[in-house]
C-alpha cells in the first residue's frame, strides 16, 4: 500500500483474509482486515477500503463476536476513514448496524454505532439518512438532530421553522422517548431564539409546573410545544382540545396526520385502525426507512449549499 499498489495490496488481503476465515482463525482475519481497510482508506481508496471494511463485518457476524467495545472501536475507526459520499459507505453502516443488532442487546442497532453514522451524515449535510440513525442514537443524539434540522431550516423560508423542528421530534416521540424530543425542541427553539429570526416576537409564559415559549407567527411551533407538554401530563382531553384548535394548521402541513394518530395512542390511548405494523410504517413514512409513502418531504439543498451543523434512549 505504501508502494501506491492498491489493487494488488487489496487483492492479496482479501486472499489472506479469505484462509483465516476458513481455518476459523477470527481474531487474526478480523486485525489483518481492519488493519488493511484502514490503510487503504486512509490512501484514498475508498471503494477498496470499503470493500475490505464490508468484509471485516462479515466476519465480526460469522465469528458471533458481541457488540464489545474492541470491535466497535474498530469499526467507527474505519467509519470515520471514509472519504465524504464514498459510495461503499452506506453499505458499511447498513452491514454494520444489521450485525449489532444481530449480536448485541439492540434490536434496531447499537445506540453508539447509529449516533455516529447519524453524526457523520449531519455533517455531510445528508439530513434524511441522518434522521435515520440518529433517531436510534444516544442521549447525545437529539442535540445533533436538532442542530442539523436547523441548519437545514435556514435555507428555507422562516414560516417553515415547525417543519423541520417537527423533522427532530416526532422520531423520538415515536420510539417512546419524550426526553429526547424535550431536548431536541429546546435546542432548536435556542438556536431559533438566538441566531436567524432576531426580530422574531417571542412571548414566555410561565405557571406553577412549566415554562413555555410562545410564537405568535408560528402556529405550528406553538403546536409542537403544547403537544410535548400533554404528553408530559398524559392528559388525553388537552391532546384533543390541541388537535381541534390547530387541525387548520396542521392540514396545510398534509404530511403529520399519521404521527399524530400513532402518537395519540401511544401517549393518550386514542386507538388508530390498525395495519400491519403502525410504529414501523409511521417511521418508514416519515423518515425514509422504505415504508412506502408519497407524501412530499423538504428536499435538502445541495451539500455546496448548505453549511455542515455542529451530534435514543427509551424513556
Amino acid at each position: 500500500i505504501s508502494e501506491g499498489q492498491f489493487y494488488e495490496a487489496h487483492q492479496q488481503l482479501r486472499v489472506i483474509a479469505s484462509r483465516y476465515v476458513k481455518s476459523e482463525n477470527w481474531d487474526t482475519a478480523i486485525d489483518l482486515l481492519y488493519g488493511g481497510a484502514l490503510a487503504l482508506l486512509q490512501a484514498g481508496q475508498g471503494g477498496s477500503g470499503g470493500d475490505l471494511g464490508i468484509f471485516l463485518v462479515d466476519v465480526l457476524t460469522k465469528s458471533g463476536k458481541g457488540v464489545r467495545a474492541e470491535e466497535k472501536s474498530k469499526l467507527l475507526t474505519i467509519l470515520r476513514a471514509y472519504p465524504p459520499r464514498e459510495p461503499t459507505k452506506k453499505r458499511f453502516i447498513t452491514e454494520m448496524i444489521t450485525w449489532s443488532s444481530k449480536v448485541g442487546d439492540h434490536l434496531l442497532g447499537d445506540p453508539e454505532l447509529h449516533h455516529v453514522a447519524g453524526s457523520i451524515f449531519a455533517e455531510e449535510c445528508e439530513p434524511y439518512d441522518a434522521e435515520r440513525h440518529l433517531a436510534l442514537g444516544t442521549a447525545d443524539s437529539p442535540e445533533t438532530l436538532a442542530r442539523c434540522e436547523y441548519e437545514w431550516y435556514t435555507q428555507d423560508e422562516s414560516h417553515t421553522a415547525a417543519l423541520y423542528a417537527a423533522r427532530a421530534i416526532f422520531p423520538y416521540l415515536l420510539v417512546g422517548s419524550l426526553r429526547s424530543a424535550n431536548k431536541a425542541h429546546l435546542i432548536f427553539t435556542s438556536r431559533l431564539n438566538s441566531s436567524r429570526e432576531k426580530s422574531l416576537t417571542v412571548q414566555e409564559v410561565s405557571s406553577k409546573s412549566s415554562d413555555m415559549r410562545v410564537y405568535p407567527v408560528l402556529p405550528l411551533l406553538n403546536f409542537l410545544g403544547l403537544l410535548l407538554l400533554a404528553i408530559q401530563r398524559g392528559s388525553a382531553d388537552l391532546y384533543k382540545q390541541l388537535a381541534k384548535h390547530y387541525a387548520p394548521h396542521v392540514k396545510e402541513v398534509g404530511v403529520w396526520d399519521d404521527a399524530l394518530a400513532q402518537i395519540g395512542e401511544m401517549y393518550f390511548g386514542i386507538r388508530i385502525p390498525r395495519q400491519g405494523n403502525p410504529l414501523f410504517d409511521m417511521m418508514g413514512s416519515m423518515m425514509g426507512f422504505g415504508g412506502g409513502s408519497s407524501s412530499p418531504k423538504p428536499k435538502p439543498k445541495k451539500a455546496a449549499d448548505v453549511p455542515p451543523p455542529p451530534a435514543a434512549d427509551l424513556d
